[in-house]
């Protein structure tokens, strides 16, 4: 016979927050020998297309690489389809526009103890001299494709819509010794002015 519990457990103070992110997600992949078109492109719309594995923010919009020669845009929410529009005529003979937004979802996890907790169930190493602010990569968390972030001030982390409530559920679990506490949505335009190196 098991001995009854005499109170419940402390709760750990809040060393974590997660938000939400309200985004737009556009997935440009480069036409066979047209990075360099596709650069030029971004350098028309005052984008910086980073190379693979890091991010970059300007103005309201952050672009990770996370396979090469393709980036992830994440602008501001607009009406249904006007940011495919925008960037799909742009694109015309250098790149492939796609729009993601519906197909995944975004979350801002910050607070000190974020590494710890990310690196109970991502498969690659995320100490800072590995995998410093402006990295962006892609692998599995939590038995879910995850892509990861590291931004000055937070962790961009991107799973399918489709398993977002199980990997949600994994990282309040994973993040409960830590203290996790939910916010309410964070924006683009704000985690861009963090300015990724």
């Amino acid at each position: 016979m098991s001995v009854p519990e005499t109170g419940l457990a402390p709760v750990a103070p809040a060393g974590l927050t997660c938000a939400p992110l309200a985004t737009d997600i556009i997935e440009l992949a480069a036409l066979r020998d047209r990075v360099h078109v596709v650069r030029t492109l971004g350098a028309r719309r005052g984008l910086n297309f980073p190379a693979f594995g890091r991010i970059a923010a300007a103005r309201d919009i952050l672009v990770l690489s996370v396979r090469p020669e393709r980036w992830l845009l994440l602008t501001p929410p607009a009406p249904p389809g006007a940011a495919l529009a925008s960037w799909h005529g742009a694109c015309a003979g250098c790149a492939a526009a796609v729009e993601l937004s519906s197909a995944l979802t975004v979350l801002h996890l910050a607070g000190p103890a974020v590494r710890d907790v990310l690196a109970r169930g991502y498969r690659l190493d995320l100490h800072p001299d590995v995998f410093p602010a402006a990295s962006a990569a892609a692998s599995h968390m939590a038995q879910v494709p995850v892509v990861l972030a590291a931004l000055p001030a937070g962790w961009l982390l991107l799973t399918p819509s489709s398993t977002a409530r199980h990997f949600r559920e994994w990282l309040n679990a994973a993040a409960a010794p830590f203290g996790l506490e939910s916010r309410g949505s964070v924006t683009v335009a704000t985690l861009s002015k963090e300015e990724p190196e």
